[in-house]
């Protein structure tokens, strides 16, 4: 019998390929990258490879995650993929877990087993969570992402590139709740009220997602707004109730809603004049006269996909608002209540007509039910040539990573071929340096935190500071010099201090805060500064690692305006939620779970 030939490339060095077959591999992620990445290891004669993803598999990723089919919608990526992978090639070892990368299971003891990390992740937070773990546990890292028909990949390697963290990212786009609720000027402020709305008539209830105009707003010049909602109320002898209670009472009856919400409450609006002095008003619109309003008429109705990328006609929009609210209706009647799916048409139709009836109204350009989905779902387009050919470099870098060729690890990003280059893949000149200032891989890892230290409570600095903003798992705070443990990894063990301020924990200006995530193995050093906003654009907090950078970084990316590293919180409306965040954030379990051992998708926001 003929001997099975060898998937190993035999163009590699000797050395290499003795390290192939052996050598364990962790993928994490199993979206469009991590498909060809997977199908790439296992043609190269790779043997032993973990993969690790949380999500499942959706209609929409069936398009350019090739080893899923149309019966796998619904089940775990990282399953499916294994079983796809063993259909091709029985000899591979290949183990998959349906889980987040962040949870204690998988801390540093976990990521020393291998001999490099692959990242095919789609979200910031869970790729800065593998970032610390690789630099705890001394392992390389190779970081890939796309966007469109760009990409790059990374080599990181701790002491020796910079880390994913070292030059700080643009801070996730935040709009003031009074932005959205009142005076909005860009099609994405609309989009996100029109999802707010989704979420208060079919959702969860939240009241940070109100959509009914914002009497605080400072513009709005003191008591202005609240006195125009009393003559308002005493006009109409209305008694006010939430909206979805209303809503409910209507029976969801289209015309009512539409009223309301685009011909009453933008009446208000204009009762808060000041809002108007230096801004063009909005103007109010009925049901009877976006009904009649054909404005262009349609083309192809029978081409569902030329029908996504047309702006819809005022009497379309109401059309479908109508349509798309029956179907949500009758979807609700068995359940507590719906989440909004970009996926889901009648949903996305809902968002996307009431968008753009709001755009109209405040005189902003309306967007195609394709566009409202890339913004509300904050969809970053996936090539799938891109994602093949990033993947591929992916590859190759791992043959030099097992090598030890490191000063050959250079950088590579993928562009788009233009009129002034042919050249669609370029490459570093050199390995990237550390950043001296890096608030995670230097040798005092240190952040100056800007915090209103009065108002601040200690729950809420955990949840927004050193979770959401300095993604840490399970972070224990102690105030240096005076020995408090102001917060404690272990669950109950600091609870009586969750509700009392920062300033009650003696945290004030100046104060220093020593931090350890045990999980991620990592420690840092935060100083405190008293903040208070004084302007409504401010923003709530800041942070900053290397001013120098933070504000490069911060003006390229939004402008000047932006100011500061910001972050979310009640008062904001964050536009890529979802986008950004790993739906487990992580357990704050025991240090046993994770024993010191002896000395012996594819789509991102590139850089």
């Amino acid at each position: 019998m003929m001997a099975k030939a060898s998937a190993v490339p035999i163009v590699l060095k000797a050395e290499i390929q003795k390290l192939i077959p052996t050598s364990k591999i962790l993928v994490v992620g199993a979206g469009g990258i991590g498909c060809e990445i997977l199908k790439n290891l296992a043609m190269s004669g790779f043997k032993d490879i973990e993969i690790i993803d949380l999500d499942t598999i959706d209609v929409s990723n069936l398009n350019r995650q090739f080893l899923f089919r149309k019966e796998h919608v619904g089940k775990s990526k990282a399953m499916v993929a294994r079983e796809t992978i063993l259909n091709y090639n029985k000899d591979i070892n290949i183990k998959a877990y349906h889980d987040s990368i962040t949870t204690s299971e998988y801390g540093v003891n976990f990521f020393k087993r291998f001999a490099v990390v692959l990242n095919a992740l789609d979200n910031r937070a869970a790729r800065n969570h593998v970032n610390r773990m690789c630099l705890a546990a001394d392992v390389p890292l190779i970081e890939s992402g796309t966007s469109g028909y760009t990409g790059q990949v990374e080599f990181i390697k701790k002491g020796l590139t910079q880390c994913y963290e070292c030059n700080p990212k643009a801070a996730q786009k935040t709009f003031p709740g009074c932005t959205i609720r009142n005076t909005p000027s860009e099609p994405v402020h609309c989009i996100v009220w029109a999802k707010h709305l989704f979420n208060q008539l079919f959702g969860e209830d939240d009241p940070d997602q109100d959509v009914s105009p914002d009497t605080a707003d400072p513009e709005a010049a003191g008591d202005a707004g609240v006195e125009a909602l009393a003559q308002v109320d005493e006009s109409k002898k209305v008694e006010r109730k939430s909206t979805k209670t209303w809503a409910q009472e209507t029976s969801y009856n289209p015309e009512k809603l539409f009223n309301k919400f685009f011909e009453d409450d933008i009446k208000y609006l204009l009762s808060m004049e000041n809002l108007w002095k230096n801004r063009k008003a909005p103007i109010p619109l009925s049901w009877s006269s976006a009904a009649s309003d054909d404005g262009d008429q349609e083309k192809s109705k029978n081409d569902v996909h030329k029908e996504d990328m047309e702006v819809w006609s005022f009497k379309k929009c109401t059309e479908v608002f109508s349509s798309s609210i029956s179907m949500l209706k009758e979807e609700l009647a068995n359940k507590n209540f719906l989440v909004w799916d970009k996926d889901f048409k009648p949903a996305l139709d809902f968002v996307t007509a009431c968008a753009n009836v709001r755009s109209h109204i405040f005189s902003i350009a309306r967007k195609s039910r394709f566009e409202v989905k890339s913004i509300a779902g904050n969809i970053i387009p996936a090539i799938a040539t891109t994602n093949a050919m990033v993947s591929g470099l992916v590859v190759l870098l791992t043959f030099r990573v097992l090598a030890e060729e490191y000063e050959k690890c250079l950088t590579v990003y993928v562009r788009q071929k233009s009129s002034e280059s042919n050249t669609v893949m370029m490459t570093e000149k050199f390995l990237g340096a550390a950043n001296p200032k890096c608030y995670v891989c230097s040798k005092q890892p240190m952040v100056d935190v800007s915090i209103n230290t009065k108002s601040m409570l200690v729950k809420d600095f955990e949840s927004e500071i050193l979770k959401k903003s300095l993604n840490m798992v399970a972070p224990d705070v102690v105030l240096d010099g005076k020995g408090v443990v102001v917060i404690s990894s272990e669950e109950g063990e600091t609870a009586a201090n969750d509700n009392k301020t920062l300033t009650e924990m003696g945290i004030v200006d100046g104060a220093i805060l020593k931090v350890d995530d045990f999980l991620q193995n990592y420690e840092l050093t935060i100083c405190i500064h008293h903040y208070v906003p004084k302007e409504k654009e401010d923003p709530l907090y800041k942070i900053l690692a290397d001013m120098d950078l933070q504000a490069k970084s911060e003006e390229g990316a939004n402008g000047k305006e932006n100011g500061a590293s910001s972050a979310s919180a009640a008062d904001f409306a964050a536009v890529n939620v979802d986008d950004d965040e790993d739906p487990q954030e992580g357990s704050s379990k025991r240090r046993k779970m994770n024993p010191k051992e002896e000395d012996d998708d594819d789509m991102i926001m590139l850089d």
